[in-house]
């Protein structure tokens, strides 16, 4: 299967490197909007210090994912991941994107002038240093997942079943964004000696954070509903089915996310020959065992086709 299964030790380094420059960023960026003033710096100082409570969250969401399954999670916790990986996104909407707009409106409505602006172009390029090296981390590890399956490395962060790259990665280039947006803000601020820049580019960097966590909330709604695999994960586990010996046609396939690059699968096969029940069972079970050898299929149950039901062809879908 294509889509790789995150490792704790790789899924914990790209949270931890993104914690660590978010803690880093949010204190540096609450020293600059004391001292500045800026309706800007401020939207910005409230989305660090929303990023860096996700990543606690994210963190949670790794750790908890990886327990081994039991008698009460016969699945596993896979799912656990996307629970606490939408807890972040409702943290990015509610700390980040909510605060920076109502401060924005705040700053048009009754303008404050900010002062020292060189300590705030300093902070926002050493932000910009410090989240573009997090950022760096999550891109690798994207570019790998989409190299593997074929995709660009953005469309991987965006649909792969992995949750914590997906929020550390979003989160990220939201925040370079950001960045630049401030930057202009404050700019136009200096140099026009009018608040409304600044104040808009706070609201700017709210709506941004907005658009991100309503993409992040939808992403972990649709793995804790359900979601399923794309055709060619899809078809690369017909294959698999189809190659195994006892198995002459596969008529039905259901793939289902029920972790980071783990599936719960559920077929309907012919068996080659016309056994008796005893030994058709026992190749069913046997082929399900064999499966779940592969480290991505969490757990496979198999019935038997009916003579009328039309064969799956990979080929062909």
């Amino acid at each position: 299967m294509t889509e790789a299964a995150p490792t704790v030790a790789g899924g914990s380094l790209t949270v931890l490197i993104a914690l660590g420059s978010n803690l880093l960023v949010a204190i540096a960026k609450t020293v600059a909007s004391v001292i500045t003033g800026s309706a800007s710096m401020v939207a910005e100082t409230a989305h660090s210090w929303a990023d860096f409570g996700n990543e606690i969250f994210l963190l949670v969401a790794d750790r908890r994912s990886t327990k081994t399954r039991d008698s009460s999670h016969p699945l596993g916790y896979g799912r656990e991941a996307y629970v606490w990986s939408m807890i972040a996104a409702f943290g990015i909407f509610s700390a980040g994107a909510i605060v920076s707009i109502s401060h924005g409106i705040q700053q048009l409505i009754q303008p404050e002038n900010a002062t020292n602006f060189g300590v705030a172009y300093l902070v926002l390029a050493v932000s910009f240093l410090l989240e573009g090296f997090s950022f760096a981390q999550a891109f690798r590890q994207a570019r790998r997942g989409g190299i593997d399956r074929g995709t660009s490395t953005g469309f991987y962060a965006l649909t792969s079943s992995n949750a914590t790259l997906r929020a550390v990665f979003a989160e990220d280039a939201a925040a370079l964004v950001g960045l630049a947006i401030a930057f202009v803000g404050i700019l136009l601020h200096q140099l026009t000696a009018l608040a409304v820049f600044d104040s808009i580019g706070s609201i700017l960097v709210g709506v941004l954070l907005g658009g991100v966590a309503i993409v992040l909330i939808d992403r972990n709604r649709r793995f804790l509903i359900g979601e399923m695999p794309d055709a060619r994960l899809r078809n690369e586990v017909l294959r698999r089915l189809l190659d195994q010996p006892e198995v002459d046609r596969v008529t039905y396939l259901h793939l289902e996310f029920v972790g980071p690059g783990k599936v719960f699968l559920v077929a309907s096969v012919d068996i080659v020959g016309d056994d008796t029940e005893t030994h058709v069972a026992y190749s069913l079970r046997r082929i399900e065992r064999r499966l779940t050898t592969n480290e991505h299929i969490q757990e496979a149950l198999l019935s038997l086709s009916t003579p009328d039901e039309a064969s799956l062809d990979p080929d062909h879908p």
